[in-house]
């Protein structure tokens, strides 16, 4: 339990749990490649604030675009959030629902849960920035919205029972202010992605480009 009272859901893998949640991760991994797939065309698919930082340091939208792309992704979570919390009936609603961002600081730190959330989004950029890059001659084919699917869901399987998996400041601290459920972990979930990103443009450049 941290200052304000909020205690993290315990996550308990059994067989039954496991398998509700690769259902789960399965219906996440279709929607977030149907979801690029569709979009990408337009916007490359811009729907988590790390990949636009990301495709800004590597010169491939400006600074205007990403801050665009940036505003319209907290608008459009904050406007999902606010209709599944009203739709949802969740009035009285409990700290384990499912979305919460947060970790148990009896388990791991802030620092380890930094990193963590890090280190995820770093694998997905590298994913992203691997999958768009046009020497490999996949950039016209449906290997990048699968492998961006791909990416994300071993991501959710490794770090769901540390951090419940952000991985994307929207995803990660929105549904939180929406429900009311804020705490002062808030700062992994918003800036540890965007340094993981920050982290993956170079080493992608220098090391796998």
């Amino acid at each position: 339990m941290d200052s304000t009272g909020y205690s993290p859901p315990e996550i308990r893998w059994t067989i039954s749990n496991c398998r509700d949640k690769f259902f789960t991760w399965e219906l996440f991994i279709i929607g977030i490649g149907t979801i690029v797939h569709i979009i990408g065309p337009v916007s490359g698919g811009n729907v988590n604030p790390a990949v636009s930082v990301a495709l800004l340091l590597d010169a491939r939208i400006s600074l205007v675009r990403a801050i665009f792309y940036i505003a319209c992704q907290f608008i459009g979570g904050f406007a999902g959030a606010g209709a599944l919390y009203g739709l949802g009936n969740h009035q009285n609603i409990s700290v384990d629902i499912s979305g919460a961002n947060a970790y148990d600081p009896d388990s791991i730190n802030g620092a380890q849960a930094f990193f963590l959330e890090a280190f995820g989004t770093m694998f997905l950029i590298l994913t992203i920035l691997a999958s768009i890059n046009e020497r490999r001659e996949q950039t016209k084919t449906y290997l990048t919205p699968l492998a961006i699917g791909v990416s994300i869901l071993i991501m959710h399987i490794f770090l769901i029972p540390y951090t419940n998996c952000g991985i994307n400041p929207v995803r990660g601290t929105v549904w939180n202010v929406v429900t009311g459920i804020k705490t002062d972990q808030f700062w992994v979930y918003l800036f540890g992605p965007i340094v993981g990103a920050i982290t993956a443009v170079p080493m992608f450049n220098f090391v796998f480009s």
